[in-house]
């Protein structure tokens, strides 16, 4: 057969495009998400109402919604220190991308629906941003500190009145103005100081008592913040030295009397990841903030906040987790490698059922921490939400850079690109170890979880004796819960030394993720997880699940669509 020249074959053919995978988008994440709909109906029954999560679903994988993503990483939030005459004004500019998102956010809920739902809004507000963090993670920073901002805000009456409505309104209004002049308003937060970190005991700023107002005790402050998340929302709460001691304040962009506060913005982090996202570093230069609670009260008021901030870092993380292992089915199901797809080679397969496991396993674990969110007043619930908050937060974050690198790799080379954005896999790389981080890293929530372990709750109810509640299903169920489970609470009984509390994080979130697979997940996804996790051989990398795993029956349950 006689051979081509290099003219007949032509210089342009070298570049065709061939055995490469087609986007992820304009499919529903909701109705293509097998794990959290079952975890629902587990929780809510068959017959809930799940129209809303059908349509946040269908608008967060849309290839529009995918394209303000994109934008609102790449056309990253600039800093306007001064107006072009020199005076000061303090403002952040972002692409309209970014207001597209938000706009979106705060029209589906996601900052204030749990406290406006007669039932079970925490819970399904918890299902609907785990669907938006798989659009974008970043812009969900104000949504959740607004969210969290408001069992804080009811320390002082006055102001709760005063905000909470707007802080509802699921309409998003981004204009620098008072707050009494728009038709919605966010919050943020402000703890972290340049000397103290997660010490916020050490922190430095001091406020000093000036008056009394309709919304209560006034004060000035004087300092600054190292970390002052989302500086364009209208107020945030931050802690201050008082004369009694460390305490909460409300801290406004404006003032009532329709100025501007003293919150100047001195720069803007440059952040690995949450890149759309406006990080910052302030001073307060005689701010006027209102107490929120009692004065040298700031931790635990403010904790209040961060307990469900903490809740949003195991709900983000699960969601970034599933969008990457919805990318890495998607991807390997179409590339080719060796005469087939790479999804029909054995081992590529045990290592994405292994991931669908884990995300599985995540889903279940934070929407159940959510689902005790909503139960006030139970004494069993109080307890596993006092525990379970550091346990998810520390275990699923924890295993979400590890995860994401893992799923990468099933991407190649391709996931490791990033072309302007367009690289979801490397902007997902890049997002996980912030929730990991903020709101306590892997050291404070272990710690925490030791302090839940050897208090009682505020209802009474003891959380150790509540584990073995929440357990006992379980542990009927399966020899191997009922090892493990056996094994955590004698080391309870006997003590547990901090040297020891990481561990105990782990062993306490797989316990508990094994219970609730069992209660709601298909045979194949809780036997995998029981002969892996479970295992003392367990190695904690991804794709060593047993030879007689059901591949087939994990895989076809995680696909996106």
């Amino acid at each position: 057969m006689q051979q081509a020249t290099l003219s007949e074959i032509g210089a342009g053919r070298t570049h065709d495009v061939i055995n490469q995978s087609a986007p992820l988008v304009d499919v529903n994440l909701y109705q293509g998400n097998r794990a959290l709909r079952d975890a629902l109906v587990h929780h809510l029954g068959a017959s809930f109402d799940d129209r809303e999560l059908q349509e946040l679903g269908a608008l967060a994988g849309s290839a529009h919604m995918q394209q303000h993503a994109r934008l609102a990483n790449v056309h990253t939030p600039e800093l306007r220190t001064h107006d072009r005459q020199g005076r000061r004004i303090d403002q952040v500019e972002f692409h309209p991308s970014y207001h597209a998102l938000m706009e979106a956010a705060i029209r589906h809920g996601l900052h204030a629906a749990a406290w406006v739902r007669p039932a079970h809004g925490h819970l399904l507000r918890a299902a609907g941003f785990m669907l938006f963090t798989e659009l974008e993670p970043s812009v969900l920073c104000p949504v959740s500190m607004t969210y969290a901002a408001t069992p804080a805000l009811r320390a002082n009456p006055a102001l709760h009145a005063a905000w909470f409505p707007k802080l509802a309104s699921t309409v998003y209004d981004p204009r620098f103005i008072p707050a009494d002049r728009k038709s919605g308003v966010t919050m943020g937060m402000g703890m972290t100081e340049k000397q103290g970190g997660s010490d916020v005991r050490a922190n430095t700023t001091q406020a000093v008592y000036e008056q009394d107002t309709p919304w209560g005790r006034c004060y000035r402050l004087a300092g600054h913040k190292w970390f002052f998340s989302a500086p364009m929302c209208d107020a945030f709460l931050v802690l201050a030295q008082a004369p009694g001691g460390l305490s909460c304040f409300f801290l406004p962009r404006w003032l009532p009397d329709g100025t501007v506060n003293a919150l100047h913005i001195q720069r803007l982090k440059d952040k690995l990841g949450n890149k759309a996202n406006a990080s910052s570093e302030v001073e307060f230069l005689g701010a006027q903030a209102w107490l929120v609670g009692e004065e040298g009260r700031g931790v635990p008021q403010i904790l209040e906040m961060g307990t469900h901030t903490r809740l949003d870092c195991a709900l983000g993380t699960a969601g970034l987790m599933r969008h990457a292992l919805a990318l890495a089915l998607h991807h390997t199901a179409q590339r080719e490698a060796f005469g087939r797809p790479l999804i029909a080679h054995p081992l590529m397969r045990n290592v994405l059922a292994d991931l669908a496991v884990e995300v599985e396993a995540a889903i279940a674990l934070a929407l159940r921490l959510a689902h005790a969110f909503d139960a006030e007043g139970d004494p069993h619930e109080a307890a596993m939400r006092r525990v379970l908050t550091p346990v998810a937060k520390y275990w699923i974050c924890k295993r979400g850079s590890a995860f994401a690198q893992e799923a990468m790799e099933c991407l190649g080379g391709n996931g490791y690109v990033e072309e302007r954005g367009e690289g979801v896999m490397a902007r997902i790389y890049r997002e996980m170890p912030v929730n990991s981080i903020w709101e306590g890293a892997g050291n404070v929530m272990a710690l925490d979880l030791l302090r839940a372990l050897r208090k009682r709750t505020g209802t009474g109810a003891d959380v150790v004796d509540a584990l073995a509640a929440e357990w006992a299903a379980g542990r009927s169920a399966d020899a191997r819960i009922d090892r493990r489970a056996a094994q955590v609470l004698q080391r309870l009984e006997d003590g547990v030394e901090e040297v020891e509390a990481r561990r105990l994080a782990q062993d306490v979130a797989l316990v508990t993720q094994a219970c609730l697979l069992r209660r709601h997940a298909p045979e194949p996804v809780f036997e995998a997880f029981c002969a892996s996790r479970l295992e003392a051989d367990w190695g904690q990398a991804f794709g060593t699940l047993p030879a007689a795993t059901d591949f087939e029956g994990i895989l076809a349950r995680a696909m996106p669509v």
